[in-house]
Formats: structure tokens, C-alpha cells, sequence
């Protein structure tokens, strides 16, 4: 997701699903046409059978989609990935299911996975609301990460935010006992209404001792989106939250 201003088509839908079927209201990202490069839709192509996952319309088996049982990771709005690859690099025994929309990062991170053999990561090119209501089930995940969504700064536009009561609701059913759920914002009143919603949810406890937000974590890697921002002066607000 990654910061404002998405600026490239999106992935279509998965076979089977009409429009109508994948509409709702208000959604947390726009489509517009935009730059992927022959390589990235080449992995597209080929790469997408090994690594992509088409959730259609009924619950993922999540062990038959890694081949086996383990800690599992969902990363909502990957961006181009880096962050994905850097954990799924450094815990193998992990698996990672990443999420995101625009088509030429999920081809970025295609390549990136092939090039580094890594086997953890399953990709899903669509809306993460959508996925989360239908494909996944209550308290599958050990850990969700949604680091720089868009803040959409006008104010005719904050229905728009990703991280509203109804969504955290979601986040925290997905979530098993103990699981966290880490996100990160640079604009400041976001992270103010991230804060609000996240506190809540009863089902949420905050890590952070004084109930507000926590250090940046060691072993985030810093997207293109923070880096930009740290060049330009802002300051970096992160939340982790705990299933109770």
C-alpha cells in the first residue's frame, strides 16, 4: 500500500467472480493505469502459478497452499515487497502470504522471489478487505502488517482510510491468541485515528506501555515510501497490537 497516490492498474479479478460479486461501497485504493515493465509481466505469466494464490469465493486451506503447517504472516499492501522478502528471507520456518493490488509491485516481488528461491510466500493480487472477509478464516494468522496504507489527507477523503473500526474488527478476528498486528504511518493524524480504532477493539490489547506507539521495530526493512519520507523530515509513528 505504501503512501498516497496509487498510480497503477490493478490485478483483475479471479476467475469465477463477477463485479458485481467483488464490488462494495468504498474502497481503500484507486486504479489507474500505470508502468510495468516487460519483466514484471512476464513474471505475471510464468512466475504466477508457482507463487500467486486466486482466492475465489470460499476459504483458503492454508496448509495446502504452503504444504504445510507453520507460523503464518500476512502483509497487506506489499508496495514493491521489500519488506516481504527481508522477513520471509530471514525466517524460513515462516510462511508469508502478501497482499496488494497494483500489478507491477506483485511482479517486482515475482522476480525478486525467484531470484532469491525463496519458497514461504504465496501472493495475492486483490482487494484485502474482500480477501480477508471471504478467504480467510477466524484466528489463522500469527501476524498482520500494514505499513505505510494510504493516508488519504483530504478530508472529503478519509472514508476512504483503510483502518476503520469495521476493518480493525476484521483484523482482529483473523488474528490468533497472541497474535500481533503491527502497522506504520508517516502523517501524523492518521496515525492519531489509527491509534483510536486500534484501542478500541476489545479483542486488542497496545504492546506499548503507555498505550500510545512503540520504537520503530529492528527488523522492519524501510520501504521506498519511509525512505522518501525520513529525506523529506517526516517522523514515523508505529502501533503493535496484541489478540487478547
Amino acid at each position: 500500500m505504501e503512501g498516497a497516490g496509487p498510480a497503477d492498474r490493478a490485478c483483475g479479478h479471479p476467475p469465477g467472480l463477477s463485479d458485481s460479486d467483488h464490488s462494495r461501497a468504498i474502497r481503500s485504493f484507486v486504479t489507474r493505469s500505470g508502468r510495468i515493465t516487460p519483466a514484471q509481466e512476464r513474471a505475471l505469466e510464468e512466475l504466477w502459478p508457482h507463487y500467486g494464490v486466486e482466492p475465489g469465493a470460499a476459504p483458503l486451506n492454508l496448509d495446502a497452499v504452503y504444504g504445510r503447517r507453520a507460523r503464518r504472516v500476512a502483509e497487506i499492501g506489499f508496495g514493491n515487497g521489500d519488506n516481504l522478502l527481508t522477513l520471509a528471507a530471514a525466517r524460513p520456518a515462516e510462511d508469508f502470504l502478501g497482499v496488494e493490488v497494483h500489478r507491477p509491485g506483485v511482479g517486482r516481488l515475482l522476480l525478486q522471489l525467484q531470484e532469491r528461491g525463496l519458497a514461504n510466500v504465496r501472493v495475492v493480487c486483490g482487494d484485502a478487505v474482500e480477501m480477508l472477509e471471504r478467504n480467510l478464516t477466524s484466528q489463522c494468522l500469527d501476524e498482520i502488517l500494514i505499513l505505510f496504507p494510504d493516508p488519504w489527507p483530504k478530508k472529503r477523503h478519509h472514508k476512504r482510510r483503510l483502518i476503520q473500526p469495521p476493518f480493525v474488527a476484521l483484523l482482529a478476528d483473523r488474528l490468533k491468541a497472541g497474535g500481533a498486528l503491527r502497522l506504520a504511518t508517516d502523517w501524523e493524524p492518521y496515525a492519531a485515528e489509527m491509534l483510536i480504532a486500534l484501542s478500541a477493539e476489545p479483542r486488542l490489547r497496545n504492546v506499548a506501555a503507555s498505550g500510545g506507539f512503540i520504537p520503530r521495530p529492528a527488523e522492519r526493512s524501510p520501504t521506498r515510501f519511509e525512505r522518501r519520507g525520513e529525506r523529506l523530515g517526516h517522523r514515523v509513528w508505529d502501533l503493535e497490537f496484541r489478540r487478547v
